[in-house]
Formats: structure tokens, C-alpha cells, sequence
């Protein structure tokens, strides 16, 4: 229970997840509980920490699973009625209590209970990062010249450059240089659309030409979509990237020059820079919107780096690799699959699947090669064995021999 109010923690965690945290609160109008006591609250919960204290809260998953009760029989067991809808359908147990339920679907989708423990972590990210996101915080992903600078040539809108910061942050750019930005600088709106990667919106330097913008750098390319009548090399992003990351582990600073989303860069400016970068596209499509062309940097320079993830990570979630991903399932052993592959071939025998007799081995080949093939889990394996016994035998009223 929460404090002196006879509230279980769930009921706390359910308003907040549904409602909103400052909604919910209102509503559940709590004494001394707000946005600071709320937290460890839902960390207690997010963290399972009940079951050591063996606290679990009512309608819970975790409840349901401590009880020992394992199937919808075993729930209505231990309840002395269920009432269903407007009484007309009643379910008799041994146990005590009454519950109502509207009908019997709600019943069997919800009878194990809510899993109270993910809500609860989905209200925490949002009490601490999810909430007026323009306040946000973050830091730097690597050193200063660790990687490339993004520079912008005279950027015409404010959100751009903040959809530019947000591109950066997804793929571990840190340095952001302005040139003659028109809206000016800092602006509000740029942090706004950066929706979170403020920590490069405050970093981000405001130069009044280009020469100041580059100074410091060693190795400059120019992203362009026109052809130039430059003698300078030519790359994709991919070279580009890799020239780069060669550079800056030998000690140099790199920068890459996007032009403006109109015009794009004078040829003027593209006589500054070492190399161009030209992106693969549609040679009738070819311009980019700025911050996707950043993205298409940022995103080469990422899949080279050991920092790279696959989607997010937090505190709940792992980092992923590319494959199957078989969370808290198992691939299923070859004594399993014997198993079912006896099953089956019993079942399908006793039905004169095998006709003509003398081709059962050729088919039974078939039907396991198929099968091994799809590298089945423990829990499919056992999936494909009920679905087996319920088309031979019926299940509930459909069993054969039943009213």
C-alpha cells in the first residue's frame, strides 16, 4: 500500500500510465505524493523489488504467478464466484471472493493479471526524460576532434538546424559550426526541433564567414549534388568517412560543409574543401533535404564506430545484435523435435496420410526436413504439438465424445 492511503502501488502506476503523470496525480489527489516521491515509487515497481518483500500488489502478474496459479481453472478455483456481465453466467469455484468480470473474453485475456512492473517503466522514462523535452540534457558523445564537424552554410530556418542537432546526436556527431545563419543565434526554435539533442544546440558556434568556421580544421569536404569543374577527388559518403576516421586517428581535424537547403554551396565555398562528397540517388531527384543529408553522413560514420547499438539501450532493455533474437526462449533440441516429429507422423498414420504406403518414407523425409529447417524454438515446438493433439482430438467442447 501506498502511505496511509489503502491504495496499492498498482492502482498509482495504472492512473499515471493512462491518465499522464500530472493528470493522474491530480486525480489520485494523494497526500505528499508528487513528481520527487513519485520515483522511487515507480522505481520499486519497475524493479520487481516486491517480490523479495513479498509484497506483490492485487491484479498484478507477478500475484498471479507467486499463487501458483497457472491456468484460467486454477484462477476460477480460487475465487467462490465470477460473476459474469449481468449474473445470467456464473462460474462457481472453492475459493473465496467474488469477482465480476463483463464477460468472458475480458476474463480469459486479463485472469493472469497486468504487468504492472512495465508500466511502471514506462512511466519512470517519462518522469525523467519523457517531459518538456526542450529542457532536456545530454553531453557530448567523444572528445573535441574525436569526429567530424558538422559546418552549415548560412542555414535559412531554425528548425532545420535543430532536425540537423537531433541527426547528429542519433549517429555521435558532436561539433556543430553555423555560418551567417539567418534566423540568428542561439534561437529557440533550433532547440525545439532538436527534440532532445540540446547539448549540441548549446555547443553549437555561430561564425559570421566561412574562413572562421574552418580554421582549425585539417581535411574539409563539401557535400554537392552539381557536378564541379574542380580537379578535386570525388567520394561517396563511405570514402569520405573512412578518409576521415583515418585522419582523425592520426591527429588531424576533419569537417564536412553542407550547403544552404536552397541554393546549396558557390562554387567559391567548394574550392575550400579537400575532397567532394557526392550521396548515391535518383539522378532525376537529387537534391537532399539538409538535415537527411547529414544523416546519411552521420549514419556512415556510426556503422564504423565500436559505439554503435542497435536501437535504443536503457536501463531495461539490452544491446541487440543483428539475427534472431530469442529473448527468454531457447532453440529447441533434436530430442524435441523427435518428439514431435513422432506425434505428427503417429497422428497423420492414424488418419491415412500415408497413401501410397510405399512413398511414407519419402514423405516423412519431406515433412522433417521441412520442419528442421525453420529452427523452431522450445516454446514453437510445443505450440506445433498442442495444435497437432487439438486437430486430432478436438479441445473443450469440440473434443471428441463431448455434448
Amino acid at each position: 500500500m501506498v502511505g496511509d492511503s489503502g491504495r496499492p502501488l498498482s492502482d498509482v502506476v495504472q492512473v499515471c500510465h493512462e491518465r499522464t503523470i500530472d493528470v493522474g496525480l491530480a486525480e489520485l489527489g494523494m497526500p505528499g505524493l508528487d513528481r520527487d516521491t513519485l520515483e522511487p515509487l515507480l522505481t520499486y515497481c519497475a524493479e520487481l523489488r516486491c517480490e523479495a518483500d513479498g509484497a506483490t500488489c492485487p491484479g498484478c502478474r507477478r500475484r498471479t504467478e507467486s499463487e501458483g496459479i497457472d491456468t484460467l481453472d486454477t484462477f476460477i478455483a480460487r475465487h467462490a464466484e465470477i460473476v459474469v456481465g449481468n449474473g445470467a453466467v456464473r462460474l462457481v469455484g472453492q475459493g473465496e471472493g467474488v469477482l465480476h468480470t463483463p464477460n468472458l473474453e475480458t476474463l480469459e485475456r486479463n485472469w493472469a493479471g497486468e504487468e504492472y512492473w512495465f508500466w511502471a517503466r514506462r512511466v519512470l522514462r517519462k518522469l525523467r526524460h519523457g517531459i518538456r523535452r526542450a529542457n532536456v540534457q545530454g553531453s557530448a558523445f567523444a572528445g573535441a576532434g574525436e569526429t567530424p564537424s558538422v559546418i552549415l552554410m548560412e542555414p535559412q530556418l531554425a528548425d532545420n538546424v535543430g532536425m540537423v542537432a537531433r541527426a547528429m546526436a542519433n549517429f555521435g556527431l558532436d561539433d556543430l559550426r553555423l555560418v551567417a545563419p539567418r534566423d540568428g543565434w542561439p534561437n529557440e526554435k533550433a532547440r525545439v526541433a532538436a527534440s532532445g539533442a540540446n547539448y549540441i544546440i548549446d555547443d553549437a558556434v555561430s561564425h559570421d564567414g566561412l574562413d572562421s568556421a574552418i580554421a582549425d580544421v585539417n581535411w574539409l569536404a563539401a557535400t554537392t549534388a552539381r557536378q564541379r569543374d574542380l580537379r578535386k577527388p570525388v567520394m561517396t559518403p563511405l570514402e569520405a568517412i573512412e578518409e576521415m576516421r583515418r585522419r582523425i586517428a592520426a591527429g588531424e581535424r576533419c569537417g564536412i560543409l553542407f550547403g544552404r537547403e536552397r541554393s546549396g554551396l558557390e562554387t567559391s565555398e567548394v574550392a575550400n574543401a579537400d575532397a567532394l562528397i557526392m550521396i548515391p540517388v535518383n539522378s532525376r531527384f537529387a537534391s537532399l533535404n539538409l538535415a537527411q543529408a547529414v544523416l546519411i553522413l552521420g549514419y556512415e560514420w556510426m556503422r564504423g564506430s565500436g559505439a554503435q547499438s542497435l536501437g535504443r539501450v536503457t536501463t531495461y532493455e539490452k544491446p541487440l545484435e543483428a539475427g534472431l533474437n530469442l529473448g527468454r526462449d531457447r532453440a529447441a533440441t533434436k530430442d524435441e523435435l523427435f518428439g514431435f516429429f513422432a506425434h505428427l507422423e503417429r497422428e497423420l498414420e492414424r488418419m491415412g496420410f500415408f497413401n501410397p504406403p510405399h512413398k511414407r518414407a519419402t514423405v516423412e523425409r519431406n515433412i522433417r526436413t521441412m520442419f528442421t529447417r525453420m529452427g523452431a524454438t522450445e516454446q514453437e515446438v510445443r505450440t506445433l504439438r498442442g495444435i497437432v493433439a487439438t486437430l486430432s482430438k478436438g479441445k473443450g467442447d469440440a473434443r471428441r465424445g463431448s455434448n
